[in-house]
């Protein structure tokens, strides 16, 4: 771990040396053959080992206090080769009810081929947790922040249990990013980020990190060579560069939505603002508890007379997009993006509903941002 506040290892940990020129920032290394004799390492991009990706994965094992990483091409990438890889034929796994659509769209297609067994915990207390372990289960996966409603899962209380019944922890850490949360400090054994989202942090590179210990590691880094979820070089190089910028980003976005959060849950046409930061959000004390921040995404549901695309469609500043994270604020419709791949049903059992929508907030105004969404409504009443 190390010695370094936040700032400065998304600075400093894991530039690539410049031998020739000293310049400031990595050199790029665009190559994807390397010599084979007369080396120690062998390099190959499959093998998450060039130049840039060694520094980048230096970089994220240090921003989690996490012994070493890896890096994807994706983050649904770094999630399968981490779930597949410490799991074998007749194992089972505990999910946390609320997680990625993606994730759990795997999870329901591709488990059974491998003859994998697995339950979703129904809520986030540790009860409903120890109710679904088995004799053959290996481990339990969550997501805290949950996407898309903010839920917050006690992830001291789950690694103390899973410690005590010989079990794996993973967690999806990508709604909190590193500055806001850090789960190995509270015993998770896997740490996993889409960092397509926060470390990249301006909507331009796809890719997926995992950081634990060596041991746990090693063990994923088999399964990845041989999935080949590579990141390229020049995403790997992006996203160094961009993470030198994530405390700045982070805390300014963590800023505009607890303003956002707090501006929502007084708006006439919303029913309800989904928010760890709000003293009205039910897990709002854990939250305080394992939090710096309680990051830059929100959930809110509109009034029932609300038609969603319109609303949509009059924002100006605020993007309808697919992703999250980004500098820029955006917005999602969980039901036709992240979620869409559940049925009505499940859907309902979260507790996503038809008029949920989504926000990440960016680093522009504050007031501004009110206004769009103050505008977006004025076609459903008088409001100046």
């Amino acid at each position: 771990m190390s010695k370094h506040k936040i700032e400065t290892i998304c600075l400093h940990k894991g530039v690539v040396e410049d031998p020739i020129h000293k310049g400031a920032v990595s050199p790029l290394y665009m190559s994807t053959a390397y010599q084979f004799n007369d080396v120690k390492d062998k390099r190959y991009p499959r093998y998450i080992n060039t130049p840039n990706q060694e520094g980048l994965c230096k970089k994220i094992a240090a921003l989690e206090g996490g012994e070493c990483a890896l890096v994807f091409g994706s983050g649904m990438a770094a999630v399968t080769s981490s779930l597949l890889s410490h799991l074998s034929s007749g194992d089972h796994v505990i999910f946390y009810n609320d997680i990625y659509g993606g994730t759990r769209n795997l999870i329901k297609k591709e488990f059974s081929k491998y003859n994998i067994g697995y339950t979703f915990a129904s809520g986030s207390s540790l009860d409903d947790f120890k109710k679904c372990i088995q004799e053959n289960t290996k481990g339990i996966y969550i997501e805290s922040p949950s996407n898309p409603l903010l839920k917050i899962v006690d992830m001291k209380a789950i690694s103390d249990f899973a410690i005590s019944n010989n079990l794996w922890t993973m967690i999806d850490n990508t709604f909190a990013s590193p500055v806001n949360q850090n789960p190995i400090d509270f015993g998770i054994d896997i740490v996993i980020h889409s960092a397509t989202k926060y470390l990249g942090g301006h909507s331009d590179i796809s890719a997926g990190a995992v950081i634990a210990s060596k041991k746990h590691i090693e063990k994923i880094y088999e399964l990845a060579k041989n999935l080949g979820g590579t990141i390229s070089e020049f995403s790997a190089w992006l996203l160094e560069r961009s993470i030198k910028t994530l405390p700045i980003r982070v805390r300014e976005q963590n800023k505009n939505a607890m303003e956002l959060a707090f501006f929502l849950e007084k708006h006439s046409h919303i029913s309800k603002v989904y928010y760890p930061g709000l003293e009205s959000h039910k897990d709002h004390l854990i939250a305080k508890k394992q939090m710096k921040g309680f990051g830059g995404m929100l959930s809110c549901e509109l009034n029932s007379k609300i038609d969603v695309n319109l609303f949509l469609k009059n924002l100006k500043l605020i993007k309808p997009v697919m992703s999250l994270a980004g500098v820029e604020s955006t917005v999602n419709y969980p039901k036709l993006t992240s979620h869409f791949s559940l049925t009505q049903n499940e859907r309902d059992d979260q507790g996503i509903s038809d008029q949920l929508i989504r926000f990440s907030a960016g680093i522009e105004s504050i007031e501004d941002l009110k206004n769009d969404i103050n505008n977006a409504f004025k076609s459903y009443s008088n409001e100046s």
